[in-house]
């Protein structure tokens, strides 16, 4: 699936909640299914700058394509990072350079998050994008 399609997905599956406390709950639901990063690669290095909860990436190049591996401390951080590596993981690194991320404002997350959680996510699609660009540089 393109980036663009799982972005789709992610914006009919939130359509189907009434409410931001089922969100809530489903953000919850898709943190406990995050791909788990391995303990060795939860490092001072990996840690997401400007989040207020911790949020370890680990990224590596398989067949030119960026796979993302994550944990979080806490579980809606868990569960937004989730969604982005949903998103971009198992795509290349140019589609994710060139990715927008107006599905975010689709399905309302911003606004739904406090301003701490908002910077962090700013931060998170930040990172992911660092790293698509270190590896797309190795591409070149």
């Amino acid at each position: 699936m393109t980036i663009q399609e799982i972005q789709e997905e992610i914006v009919d599956e939130f359509g189907m909640f009434e409410d931001w406390m089922q969100r809530y709950e489903y953000m919850i639901e898709l943190g406990k299914s995050l791909p788990l990063i391995e303990e060795k690669y939860k490092t001072e290095n990996n840690i997401i700058k400007g989040c207020q909860s911790k949020v370890w990436v680990h990224a590596e190049m398989k067949d030119d394509k960026v796979e993302f591996t994550a944990d979080s401390d806490a579980i809606i951080t868990k569960g937004i990072i989730a969604i982005l590596i949903r998103v971009f993981s198992g795509q290349h690194p140019s589609a994710i350079i060139n990715a927008d991320t107006d599905f975010i404002d689709e399905i309302g997350l911003k606004e739904h998050l406090s301003p701490t959680r908002a910077n962090g996510l700013v931060s998170m699609i930040k990172q992911l994008k660092m790293y698509a660009i270190a590896y797309q540089t190795q591409l070149n």
